[in-house]
């Protein structure tokens, strides 16, 4: 039976995602943790078969300590847990080596499904995505490759309009073609990608 270590500075989210992942098939015991430090000390005792890791915390951060511990463990499973908004935090961190990502407002099946995912290193990328194979970097327009750009620095589609002087709806269409070129699901899976084939730095 596998162990998962959950982190997040919030106690409360933490037994609320302890009571979620020690119902998932497989799982024999789930151990908490509030920072990426933690992680980090206690990773190579514990030796987890997965991590679900808050984005941000205070400290060591979930994504630098996700980098840390893939770096020294590169077969380390971890799993991002995250707000909606922070496209460049989960970019990075899967970026990085995580398996993906999983929202702060999933439904509880939502949240099983994408730890299942992860441990089987299926990589759930958020709800109703998926991992993909990494190939050659697909060719996109520069305006594409701005976009791409706003995206990874978080900016909305408006802001990213008022930036290059474009619509938010021709930007929403430069959003779907790039998706398409990258086979991604959402905006995290593509700035992902993107930072994985050195499209966005």
């Amino acid at each position: 039976m596998a162990t998962v270590m959950v982190c997040d500075d919030s106690p409360l989210v933490r037994e609320n995602l302890r009571r979620a992942v020690a119902g998932v098939a497989g799982v024999g015991r789930v151990v908490g943790a509030s920072s990426g430090e933690e992680v980090l000390a206690r990773w190579p005792v514990e030796r987890p078969a997965l991590v679900l890791m808050d984005v941000r915390m205070p400290g060591i951060g979930g994504v630098e300590a996700a980098r840390r511990l893939l770096a020294r463990h590169p077969g380390a499973g971890v799993l991002m847990l995250t707000v909606a908004e922070d496209v460049e935090g989960v970019a990075r961190a899967v970026a990085a080596g995580a398996r993906g990502y999983v929202v702060k407002d999933a439904t509880r099946s939502e949240l099983v499904a994408a730890v299942i995912g992860a441990m089987s290193d299926a990589g759930v990328r958020g709800r109703g995505s998926r991992r993909t194979e990494e190939g050659a970097a697909p060719s996109l327009t520069e305006r594409e490759l701005q976009v791409l750009t706003g995206m990874g620095e978080g900016r909305s589609n408006a802001e990213i309009g008022k930036q290059l002087f474009l619509s938010e709806d021709t930007v929403k269409t430069h959003a779907r073609r790039l998706f398409r070129k990258l086979d991604a699901a959402d905006r995290a899976q593509a700035v992902a990608k993107g930072f994985r084939l050195g499209m966005v730095h």
